[in-house]
């Protein structure tokens, strides 16, 4: 029999968890199981799982495919054999998404087949009109972009080349302009840092080969009365148009 007025002892409350302390609330009052981690806990499970703990862009960066792509392209000079400050190259004009005119060397793919000289003179040839012969290696750039879904991964070897024939031509549906550009103006004329240098390799070139010791004449050939062949961009220079450009071409 219970007495009046005594109170009844009070039962051993039981710890509470955590998360009830902080006012998580599930279907009854003490869940039987609460999934709570700890922060080591779930740094460890980033760690075995590297998906989980990476940034939307990152396992996009992942899926994508790298392509590796070669190029050949160069530098052709006209005017080797003459003074520095008559020496001019021929560069191409491409016009970028804001509008600028950025002006650069001549490049393309190397097709199958073909090799890496062979593509330089063709591209010079089919980007600016211009033939010439590959004289000496200027050096490689490589870079990396990213296009249409795939991480690129790119290769151009560039040549020095010497003016052989042809005009100015801007007929490649990629270029905008072309232009022969004196060879001292090559610094602040091309857009890409890149390309500055192997210019300047290219002036280096040339003065060891006009440093060279001259060979010896060869015998004189047989007279005959065929006159060699002058090329518009010549004849347009013997005039006094000694920017060597195309017709209604500027610099």
């Amino acid at each position: 029999m219970q007495l009046t007025g005594a109170r009844r002892p009070r039962a051993a409350r039981r710890p509470q968890h955590p998360a009830l302390r902080c006012g998580i609330r599930g279907r009854s009052r003490e869940p039987t199981s609460i999934d709570w981690v700890s922060a080591a806990e779930r740094a460890n499970r980033s760690r075995r799982n590297p998906r989980r703990r990476s940034a939307h862009g990152e396992r996009t960066a992942q899926r994508m495919r790298t392509v590796r792509e070669t190029s050949a392209g160069g530098l052709v000079v006209d005017g080797l054999d003459g003074p520095r400050d008559q020496q001019c190259a021929a560069l191409i004009g491409r016009t970028d998404r804001r509008g600028r005119l950025l002006w650069s060397l001549p490049k393309g793919h190397i097709e199958a087949g073909e090799t890496a000289e062979q593509t330089a003179m063709r591209e010079v040839a089919e980007e600016t009109g211009i033939h010439g012969t590959v004289l000496a290696e200027l050096g490689s750039i490589d870079y990396w972009f990213v296009t249409e879904g795939r991480r690129v991964h790119k290769t151009v070897h560039h040549y020095l080349l010497r003016f052989q024939g042809g005009e100015l031509s801007d007929e490649d549906v990629e270029v905008t302009e072309v232009a022969w550009v004196p060879l001292l103006e090559l610094g602040s004329r091309l857009a890409y840092a890149d390309e500055r240098r192997l210019a300047e390799v290219a002036g280096a070139l040339i003065d060891r080969m006009s440093d060279a010791p001259a060979p010896l004449p060869a015998p004189s050939p047989i007279p005959t009365d065929r006159r060699r062949e002058v090329t518009a961009t010549r004849r347009s220079a013997a005039r006094g148009n000694g920017t060597r450009e195309a017709t209604g071409k500027h610099g």
